[in-house]
């Protein structure tokens, strides 16, 4: 009998781990039985999966999207990629990120469309590339942290500080048949 994956995306800043939340999130994410997906860095990145991976029997597991490129025939995934919580490391060859987030050349198209669902904890450009991408695509999407943190990011997307809050969001987006909005 196939088993359908679950997958929830989770994304942030590259450089601060928001630990308060993040380790939380990422061990119930593993405790419900789900896949975790990340980009696969540093910061945020590195927070869940390491959270997720230590989660004793756990039946999902840690993917992460990683940036490359490709110079001469020579395939170079970015520096520090990918963190050592990622257990099934798909590599790209999208080099952009950051300010580009929303660049077809970024990684963030496929860290979008692959979950199922979708957190954002507080990160700079690259996150409200990956929040924007997530409205273009009519994926369901939650913003996990105090909301001045997300003051870029679009109005349109559900602000919540509770733990509960985003379980509860994921839950019922799984339970929702998938869609998606190419536009």
């Amino acid at each position: 009998m196939r088993r359908e994956r679950r997958i929830i995306g989770v994304f942030g800043s590259g450089k601060e781990e928001h630990a308060e939340r993040v380790i939380p999130l990422a061990r119930w994410i593993a405790e419900a039985g789900f896949d975790l997906l990340t980009g696969a860095g540093s910061g945020v990145m590195r927070a869940a999966a390491d959270a997720f991976v230590q989660v004793e029997g756990r039946r999902g597991i840690s993917i992460g999207v990683v940036p490359g490129s490709v110079h001469d025939g020579d395939y170079e995934p970015r520096s520090g990629y990918p963190n050592p919580g990622v257990e099934l490391a798909i590599y790209t060859h999208l080099p952009l990120s950051g300010e580009q987030g929303t660049d077809p050349l970024s990684r963030n198209h496929i860290n979008v469309l692959t979950p199922n669902a979708l957190v954002a904890l507080p990160g700079g450009a690259g996150t409200v590339a990956e929040s924007a991408l997530a409205l273009r695509y009519g994926k369901p999407i939650i913003l996990f942290g105090p909301p001045e943190s997300f003051r870029r990011f679009s109005p349109d997307l559900e602000r919540t500080d509770s733990l509960e809050r985003v379980a509860e969001f994921i839950l019922d987006a799984l339970r929702e048949p998938p869609r998606l909005a190419m536009q």
